[in-house]
């Protein structure tokens, strides 16, 4: 059971509120891109470049200032820079060829796929209430999903089975940049990790932009209507991009991909006070069910062994003192 001294814990308190402020900028970011859509300007990675710009310039002021080596490996910054940048342009492809609905469903994916990764990898054990956390809040998405059914959104979209696929490879690359920001950010450094996920994820999304996308920027005809939005898009990111590894650090990546869930339910409450748009009944049951699963889970305990760097180090330590011990018995 939660106990009110578990929940009134300082970062579970933190941890839902830093959540649902991440959950917010995602929507944000999703009203700024459906502004661009309207113009006719379809260029999801260069909306994405601009991110990765800020945070290179940004936090790689500050690691030159620092002038210390790096505390990973810069190949594996390579690495999340590429599939940081591919999960992006995957999951906003999908909708070229499939239906909302089904995007808003197989993106939950993601989640066993981060608590499948994090426990294999990350040594993280989930208990019971945990997982009962879980399953609610997928339980409050589901409702989402009928609710939309129920409303008449059976838009199959052009190819079903394409865009499904692609929010499936999406949803799962979203999973292993998630568990690897999480590795890096308790094992190495969260300045440095933001610095070098710009630099090479903007070094990505360039040449992406060269191959995919150049003839798309030259025909959009620039104004304060377009760049606004553009803009707007670039800020929310680098904020979502920033604050992410702090959530990481004090919850871990099945609280963040579960706090994102609400991001559609706010989506549909500002669609409800600022465009005055009526929506299904289900909407706020499912708003209650994803709310109530992220105070179960955040309540519940998770048995997380030492990170594996610091396991491998004591692993050593252990190895060097029983040598110690051996030989002064000798």
């Amino acid at each position: 059971m939660i106990t009110f001294d578990q929940f009134r814990k300082k970062n579970t308190l933190i941890g839902l509120g830093l959540g649902q402020f991440l959950s917010l900028l995602i929507t944000s970011t999703g009203f700024t891109s459906s502004e661009l859509a309207k113009k006719g300007i379809n260029a999801p990675t260069s909306q994405s470049f601009l991110n990765y710009v800020f945070l290179a310039i940004v936090y790689g002021s500050i690691v030159l200032y620092r002038r210390e080596a790096l505390k990973a490996k810069w190949y594996y910054y390579i690495l999340l820079g590429l599939v940081d940048v591919e999960a992006n342009f995957l999951v906003v492809k999908a909708y070229q060829y499939t239906s909302l609905t089904s995007v808003m469903l197989l993106d939950c994916w993601s989640i066993p796929c981060v608590m499948l990764f994090t426990w294999i990898f990350l040594k993280t054990k989930y208990r019971f209430l945990k997982i009962t956390g879980v399953l609610v809040c997928l339980a409050g998405l589901v409702l989402v999903v009928f609710s939309d059914v129920h409303a008449g959104d059976r838009a199959g979209g052009s190819n079903p089975r394409t865009g499904d696929l692609l929010v499936i490879a999406g949803a799962t690359l979203y999973a292993v940049s998630n568990v690897s920001e999480e590795f890096l950010v308790k094992n190495a450094d969260r300045v440095e990790l933001m610095a070098m996920l710009g630099v090479f994820g903007g070094i990505v999304s360039a040449i992406q932009i060269s191959i995919l996308e150049r003839n798309e920027l030259k025909s959009i005809h620039w104004s304060a209507g377009a760049a606004l939005p553009f803009v707007g898009f670039s800020v929310a990111m680098f904020l979502f991009y920033s604050l992410v590894p702090v959530l990481l650090k004090i919850n871990g990546s099945t609280m963040l991909n579960l706090s994102l869930l609400t991001s559609d339910m706010w989506a549909v409450l500002i669609r409800i006070f600022a465009y005055h748009e009526k929506v299904d009944w289900m909407y706020y049951v499912a708003f209650g069910a994803v709310v109530v699963g992220l105070i179960i889970y955040s309540g519940g305990e998770t048995n997380e062994n030492e990170d594996p760097l610091h396991f491998a180090e004591d692993a050593n330590q252990r190895q060097h003192d029983e040598e110690a011990n051996t030989s002064g018995k000798s």
